[in-house]
C-alpha cells in the first residue's frame, strides 16, 4: 500500500471549472483569483479536464471536458499548454499544489488513437467502438491491450514532467484496473510523490489511492435535508464508512461539485438551510474538504455542462472569510488531521441528539468541537459527555468558552459552533 505525502492529511481541495470561471474561460483570466483563493487558505488546485475535446458526437456546443480527443494537449478554449505552465508556476508561487483530472476509461469519438491505434477500444458484437454506460460523446478503452496501459502512463508523464503537477483526481476510477493504477502510481511516484484523489467508494482502490470520494454521505445528507432519514441515520451512514474504510484512508467530503451543481442543484437547492452547518461538517470531520468553484460567493445557480454559462461573480465573496477561518484551522490544529490514527473521533453526545449533531476531534493536548444544529428549531442543550472540559475559543468570532462550567449551549436554527483548545 502506498503511503501518503505528509501534506495530505491537513489539506483542503478547491476544483476549478475554467470554462465558467471567468468571461474568457481561459487559464490566463483565472491566474488573478490565486491570491483570493490562497488568503482563503486554499491548498490544492483541481482543475477540471485541461485537455482537447472531440468534436465528434460533442453535446452542446462546446462539449464535455471528459471527452479528451489528445491526452498531452490543452484546450485551445483554455490556452496552450505553456499557458498552463505558467499558472502552475504562478501557483506553486503561492504554496499551492496542482492536481489535473484525469480520465483513464473512456476518450471522445475522434480521439486521435481511433485511427492510429483502434486496438486500444473495446469493440461491441457488431465491430463498434462503444461505451457500455450509454454516455454518447465517449468510447471505452480497452485494458486488456498492455501497450495502452503503457501509452496512457506516458500520456501522465508529459503532465508531471513537463508542467511539473502535483497529482490526479482519477475520474471514475473504479472503471479501470485496479492493477493499472498500482502500475501507473509506482511509476509517476517515482518523478515526485503525487497526491492520487479517486473518484470511487470502492474500498480496494485504497491500495492504489491517497483520497476516495464519500458519495453516500452526499447522497444521506440529500435524504436527510428531503426528510428520508433523521440524525441517527447521518451517524449510521458514518459508522459503516468507519468499518468498511482502511482507518488511514483519506475521505473527500463535499456539499458541491461540477456534477452535482450542474445536473443535480446547487447546495442551497439540495440543502436549503443545512448547506452551511454541512459544509462546517466537511471541513471538520476526519476527511478533506472540497469547495467548488464559487460557492465562496456564494453561486446559487446550476453552471452549464457543455455551453459556456460563466460564474456571475458579484465582487462579494461572502463566504470568503467563512471558509478561511474553516481552512486556516485545519492548518493549525492538529487535532483535525485527516486519516490519522492517532487523532480520536468521537460523536458527542448531548441533550438534544435528535437535532444537535455534535463531534469531538483530539490529537494530544488538541481539541476541536463541533455542534450543528442540524433543525429548524432554536435550541438549548447540554453536552453529556464529561470529558468535555477545559477552556475553548469559538472560531469565529473568538469568544473563550468554559467547559462545563457553561452548562448550557444554545444554537438558534440551523446554526454551528466550532470551539477549539
Amino acid at each position: 500500500m502506498f503511503k501518503p505525502a505528509e501534506w495530505t492529511h491537513n489539506t483542503n481541495l478547491y476544483e476549478v471549472n475554467i470554462r465558467q470561471y471567468s468571461p474568457e474561460g481561459t487559464f490566463a483570466a483565472f491566474a488573478p483569483h490565486l491570491p483570493r483563493l490562497r488568503n482563503m487558505g486554499v491548498d490544492v488546485l483541481w482543475f477540471m479536464p485541461i485537455t482537447p475535446i472531440s468534436i465528434e458526437g460533442r453535446q452542446g456546443t462546446l462539449g464535455s471536458y471528459y471527452a479528451c480527443s489528445d491526452y498531452t494537449s490543452t484546450n485551445p478554449e483554455f490556452g496552450s499548454v505553456n499557458d498552463f505552465k505558467e499558472l502552475v508556476r504562478q501557483a506553486h508561487a503561492l504554496g499551492f499544489k496542482v492536481i489535473i483530472d484525469w480520465v483513464a476509461n473512456h476518450t471522445g469519438l475522434d480521439h486521435w488513437w481511433t485511427q492510429q491505434h483502434p486496438e486500444y477500444y473495446v469493440r461491441n458484437a457488431q465491430g463498434k467502438f462503444y461505451d457500455k454506460h450509454g454516455w454518447h460523446d465517449v468510447i471505452d478503452l480497452n485494458y486488456y491491450n498492455h501497450q495502452l496501459r503503457a501509452h496512457m502512463i506516458e500520456a501522465m508523464q508529459f503532465w508531471v514532467k513537463e508542467c511539473d503537477i502535483d497529482g490526479f483526481r482519477c475520474d471514475m476510477a473504479h472503471l479501470v484496473p485496479l492493477d493499472f493504477w498500482r502500475t501507473a502510481r509506482a511509476t509517476l511516484d517515482a518523478i515526485k510523490p503525487l497526491f492520487w484523489l479517486a473518484e470511487t467508494e470502492t474500498i480496494s482502490y485504497h491500495e492504489a489511492f491517497d483520497a476516495s470520494y464519500t458519495w453516500n454521505w452526499m447522497h444521506q445528507t440529500e435524504k436527510f435535508s428531503k426528510g428520508q432519514i433523521n440524525v441517527h441515520g447521518l451517524q449510521q451512514t458514518l459508522d459503516n464508512y468507519r468499518a468498511q474504510f482502511p482507518r488511514a484512508a483519506l475521505r473527500l467530503y463535499f456539499t458541491a461539485n461540477h456534477d452535482e451543481n450542474s445536473w443535480n442543484g446547487t447546495e442551497y437547492e439540495k440543502y436549503g438551510d443545512a448547506a452551511l452547518p454541512l459544509a462546517v461538517f466537511s471541513c471538520t470531520w476526519d476527511g478533506l474538504p472540497l469547495i467548488y468553484s464559487g460557492q465562496e460567493m456564494p453561486n446559487k445557480k446550476r453552471l452549464k455542462f457543455f455551453d459556456k454559462d460563466p460564474i456571475a461573480w458579484d465582487g462579494e465573496y461572502a463566504l470568503h472569510d467563512f471558509y478561511k477561518v474553516l481552512l486556516e484551522l485545519r492548518a493549525s490544529n492538529p487535532a483535525l488531521r485527516a486519516g490519522d490514527p492517532s487523532v480520536h473521533t468521537a460523536r458527542v453526545h448531548t441533550t438534544a441528539d435528535d437535532h444537535i449533531f455534535c463531534f469531538s476531534r483530539r490529537k494530544d493536548a488538541h481539541e476541536v468541537l463541533v455542534l450543528l444544529n442540524l433543525s429548524s428549531l432554536d435550541l438549548k442543550f447540554e453536552l453529556r459527555n464529561q470529558d468535555i472540559r477545559g477552556q475553548f475559543r469559538n472560531v469565529f468570532n473568538g469568544h473563550a468558552l468554559q467547559l462545563p462550567a457553561e452548562k448550557h449551549i444554545e444554537l438558534t436554527a440551523w446554526n454551528y459552533l466550532v470551539l477549539e483548545k
